[in-house]
């Protein structure tokens, strides 16, 4: 994968997240509002503290090595990194940011949903399974689709998502999203690892199983990739 094939997908999928942004994250009041974790002499408006415009460099814009495989060595067999104003200052009150996804051979970035955000995902290696369900108002329906090096997918904003590695070698994917924060509720994971746990028999109740297998759940190891 050549570099001026990651640099060009990337920026694509920056300018398409840019024609929603402003939907979700207040439009922004002033030219730049790079994020600072000393309050001292700064301005807080829509995000995270500003820093003075006039010591902002061109360094507070920049995120290198996304460029870089993640490994996938994990229990979901895929890691997401993030690009978010915590790991660059520059995108704060901008409404947008990104993500590179790895995924192992039958890795999977579970169901999951952004509350905060629309995502756009740009397949760059590997073919993926993905898709998403509506809400209970569509009747929870379910649009699936095989992607592959190319291909983009949309995952609107609050719908619970995934993606799945179906292919027979490893899969990247960059995902652009609507929001500099938007959040992430991995479904299992909120459910079944909460703290304080969730009571069994709510659980139980809800998805109509006996309460010993919930409690079995809630005793298991859940990663957060």
């Amino acid at each position: 994968m050549t570099r001026s094939f990651w640099l060009s997908a990337s920026l694509a999928l920056l300018v398409l997240v840019l024609s929603f942004a402003d939907a979700y994250d207040p439009s922004p009041l002033q030219d730049i509002c790079v994020a600072v974790n000393e309050p001292s002499n700064a301005l807080f408006v829509n995000g995270k503290f500003c820093k003075n415009p006039a010591l902002s460099t061109a360094n507070d814009f920049l995120y290198s090595g996304l460029q870089v495989p993640r490994s996938t060595a994990n229990p979901v067999g895929s890691t997401v990194t993030p690009v978010f104003a915590d790991q660059l200052p520059g995108l704060n009150t901008l409404g947008i940011s990104m993500a590179r996804i790895d995924f192992g051979i039958g890795g999977l970035n579970p169901p999951h949903t952004h509350p905060r955000g629309t995502e756009i995902l740009l397949v760059l290696e590997g073919t993926l399974y993905v898709g998403f369900v509506t809400s209970n108002q569509l009747n929870n329906t379910f649009f699936e689709k095989v992607l592959h090096p190319g291909d983009v997918f949309v995952f609107p904003i609050g719908m619970i998502h995934f993606q799945l590695n179906v292919g027979k070698t490893n899969a990247v994917a960059i995902a652009g999203l609507s929001s500099q924060n938007p959040g992430v509720i991995t479904v299992a994971n909120a459910l079944f690892n909460a703290k304080p746990p969730i009571s069994p028999e709510v659980l139980a109740k809800g998805f109509q199983v006996d309460e010993k297998f919930v409690e079995e759940l809630q005793k298991k190891f859940w990663y957060y990739n």
